[in-house]
């Protein structure tokens, strides 16, 4: 199995370079532009024949879904080959393999956990062996994918190292990426799960040592806050990179939630500007609809942060935040 973790980003380079793009103000929706299909692995090889990314003529669609969860919280999920081939569609090459750290409990009958307030959705490692499995069955040709573990619980870092032993054990050198992680998710606190205090945090080095070991990254969702109270939960991810300085770390969804839709644009950005800035290891991730639809829903707006994004192009990961519970379609794929 390819490795994400090397060629995806090498594509992202690829994409997001300045040197290599054409004008930002360029529309590619014309007759003349490459069809998504049309993209191909090829194009990506790292090397002098690398392709650049042509806004006048390729489409403005992602190739690289670093956040797909091909497993629900609970329910049945879109079968794999069927995520596989959404993204085949959409002329995603490259993507990461989620499965679903807080599985909600069998016999529950719950599928998403805001439908089931007070139903425990606890850490378990079910998800992972699931993926695992689906991609030892079948590995497509068109798309690299790359295994995630998204058991881990921060609270109890204790648990991970051995966990993790349990994954080598049956997929030894599959799983190249962590995450998504949950730090703190405050669409969660009715479903049991509480902000990781900072005492716990102090346990992580044991398994933050095994990632530095093996070049696995960390995504991790950490909510800044809420439109009460906007930053109160940065500290947090801010120990987080005070702590483990060399690991490379991923801000899920620039901090961002259905909790905080109201900070001001400015305010967000110097945060990030300020974190990248200190950080060298620190990436963001920009997925889910939660995003645009709160921060990039004027032209203002999405001037700014095509502006940082621009700043640190290697720095920038794209993705969905697709959740594959079987009730979803191509559609929502599509749209998301």
């Amino acid at each position: 199995m390819r490795n994400l973790s090397k060629m995806a980003l090498s594509a992202l380079g690829a994409l997001m370079l300045s040197s290599c793009v054409t004008p930002t103000d360029i529309v590619n929706d014309t007759p003349e532009a490459t069809p998504q299909a049309a993209r191909s692995l090829d194009m990506f090889k790292p090397g002098p024949d690398q392709a650049c990314y042509d806004r006048a003529t390729m489409p403005s669609t992602m190739v690289v879904d670093t956040h797909n969860h091909f497993r629900p919280f609970g329910g049945a999920a879109v079968p794999f080959e069927e995520t596989v081939e959404f993204m085949e569609q959409t002329g995603v090459l490259f993507a990461n393999v989620y499965g679903i750290g807080q599985s909600l409990p069998v016999g529950s009958g719950c599928e998403y956990y805001l439908d089931c307030i007070g139903t425990p959705a606890l850490p378990s490692m079910k998800n992972d062996f699931a993926n695992a499995a689906n991609i030892q069955d079948y590995t497509p040709d068109n798309v690299v994918l790359t295994l995630s573990m998204t058991f881990p619980d921060l609270a109890r870092p204790e648990t991970i190292p051995a966990q993790i032993a349990q994954l080598d054990r049956n997929y030894e050198g599959q799983f190249r990426w962590m995450g998504e992680v949950n730090l703190v998710k405050q669409a969660l606190f009715g479903n049991f799960h509480r902000p990781t205090p900072l005492e716990a945090i102090e346990r992580w080095e044991t398994f933050m040592a095994t990632l530095r070991e093996r070049n696995i990254p960390i995504a991790i969702h950490s909510d800044l806050g809420s439109d009460d109270e906007q930053t109160k939960y940065l500290y947090l991810f801010e120990d987080v990179l005070q702590r483990y300085p060399e690991n490379k770390i991923i801000w899920m969804h620039m901090g961002l939630s259905k909790e905080l839709t109201t900070m001001p644009v400015e305010t967000h950005i110097a945060i990030m500007k300020r974190l990248l800035e200190t950080n060298p290891n620190l990436m963001l991730d920009i997925s889910w609809r939660v995003v645009p639809d709160a921060y990039f829903d004027t032209p203002e707006k999405k001037a700014a942060y095509i502006d940082l994004f621009n700043a640190y192009p290697d720095r920038i990961l794209t993705g969905t935040d697709f959740v594959a519970l079987h009730t979803k379609t191509f559609e929502v794929y599509e749209e998301e």
